[in-house]
């Protein structure tokens, strides 16, 4: 049997940490703590670390599942990370991580760890449909499960409004200075979105602390990009060839890596730009470049891909149509931003191509589907928005919007069956109950609330391409509206 990674596993100079772990203290917890963060922030981290040194070790949280935990912590926090080129692949083991813990098991030791003097970053990924936000109100949602019950009983929060407000409450309350909040999504304005979720959470339990948190505690935005697939037993197995023990925490991610962050960090930050983090006083010119170039187009090689027969994105990138499509959104998306400074966006659509078509990095398009309508919004309705108002060519926006459209109808008739991960599968499924033929499907996803702007939903050009498109991917399969759309791009 295979010995498992440990602090005293001998390492080849090549991949060991090149500084002792265990010599530097926590300094913040990662709330969501899953492969992507194990591939940036805690890579970025353990990088700050090695050159800069400080206590600024990671203390992670699962919010659900105890696998993190049981995989990570046998190994002292150390995990393999597996970085694929398309030339090459490099290997390094990460000793940012101190600990894991899992939420549902241990609320009183993440509790600890979020009032402990040291920590002084909390840093969040766990997607949007975790936080309860109500964009509309700019707040949060008290109808959203884990909302309504941290509401209910506040003092035993679970859900990560409720973590956040009770753990700066604790410390107020102690005389400790708060953390920064550091959220790590791909929400666009992500940290004023947050901080108003977590100030209004606030307010309904003590005006008087929500009011010191919007006075006190800091936001920064950020954006983070690098695409990182689910572990496999491939990934573990690569791991051990090249460490010579088992490491169930290995993770694999792609080369590239970006991360650009509002630099307000009132008690301090680990030196991420030595890991080539970028520290502006904006991030959103950058977000939104992000969310509606790589983002956009991946949502739109997502659902055309899994549904036209490609289980990863190198796959899509092999086929001569999608990868005609993949370029004409690139393009289109590029058409729906301002000029920014520093940035020249057709380079940036082709290191996105190449980064696409890497054939180290098996990242599903089933995996990617999920979630659309917390996705669509920002990636695909926003560009199409300003590219309506400029009297532009909606096209590749209506096509990713009528591959979604397909998508959620749970068709099979050019797929085998499959589950629909969104967030609003219910209310999608019963919307669209006995409702046959692509326009009825257009009117009842167009009218669903909070998802569409009425800027696209009242477009009768808009809506005539959604239901051209989605007929024929429901009626002849999305191979045939693949090859339809491509003799025109």
């Amino acid at each position: 049997m295979t010995a498992r990674l440990s602090p005293g596993t001998v390492f080849p100079a090549a991949v060991a940490p090149s500084y002792d772990p265990a010599a530097h203290g926590v300094g913040i917890v990662h709330i969501g703590f899953g492969a992507f963060h194990k591939a940036h922030q805690a890579a970025y981290t353990d990088a700050a670390l090695a050159r800069q040194g400080g206590d600024w070790r990671i203390t992670g949280v699962s919010l659900r599942s105890p696998e993190p935990a049981q995989q990570i912590n046998p190994q002292g926090g150390l995990y393999t990370l597996i970085e694929r080129g398309a030339g090459a692949t490099t290997v390094r083991v990460i000793g940012a991580v101190a600990q894991v813990l899992a939420a549902p098991e241990s609320p009183e030791a993440v509790m600890a760890a979020l009032t402990d003097p040291g920590c002084r970053i909390v840093s969040l990924t766990v997607t949007e449909k975790a936080y309860g936000l109500d964009r509309a109100n700019h707040g949060c949602d008290p109808s959203h499960p884990a909302v309504k019950a941290d509401l209910n009983k506040p003092t035993a929060p679970s859900g990560v409004l409720g973590l956040l407000v009770r753990a700066l409450s604790l410390r107020f309350d102690a005389g400790l200075l708060p953390f920064t909040v550091l959220c790590c999504d791909n929400l666009p304005d992500n940290g004023a979105l947050l901080r108003g979720a977590v100030v209004d959470f606030a307010r309904r339990l003590d005006p008087a602390l929500a009011d010191r948190i919007a006075a006190d505690v800091a936001f920064p935005s950020t954006m983070v990009d690098r695409i990182t697939p689910a572990p496999t037993d491939a990934t573990r197995a690569e791991a051990a060839r090249h460490l010579g023990v088992t490491d169930e925490a290995a993770v694999e991610t792609e080369a590239f890596h970006q991360w650009v962050i509002e630099d307000h960090f009132p008690q301090g930050r680990p030196a991420w730009e030595e890991a080539g983090a970028i520290f502006v006083p904006d991030v959103g010119p950058y977000e939104q470049m992000k969310l509606r170039m790589l983002n956009g187009t991946h949502s739109m090689l997502a659902y055309a891909g899994f549904h036209g027969g490609c289980r990863y994105v190198r796959d899509v990138m092999a086929d001569a149509d999608l990868a005609r499509l993949v370029s004409r959104h690139l393009a289109a998306a590029a058409s729906s931003l301002p000029d920014l400074a520093g940035i020249d966006l057709d380079a940036y659509a082709e290191a996105l191509a190449e980064r696409f078509r890497n054939p180290g990095i098996a990242h599903e398009t089933f995996q990617i589907a999920m979630d659309g309508t917390e996705k669509l919004p920002q990636r695909i309705f926003a560009p199409a928005v300003e590219i309506a108002r400029r009297d532009g060519n909606l096209r590749p926006f209506a096509f990713a919007t009528a591959a979604w459209m397909r998508h959620v109808t749970r068709s099979t008739l050019d797929c085998p069956p499959y589950e629909l991960r969104d967030p609003r599968a219910v209310e999608i499924s019963d919307r669209l109950e006995r409702i046959q033929g692509a326009a009825a499907i257009v009117e009842a996803l167009c009218a669903l609330p909070q998802l569409m702007p009425e800027e696209l939903t009242a477009n009768r050009l808009w809506r005539a391409m959604l239901t051209d498109i989605l007929g024929i991917m429901l009626t002849q399969g999305m191979r045939q509206a693949i090859a339809a759309e491509a003799a025109t791009a």
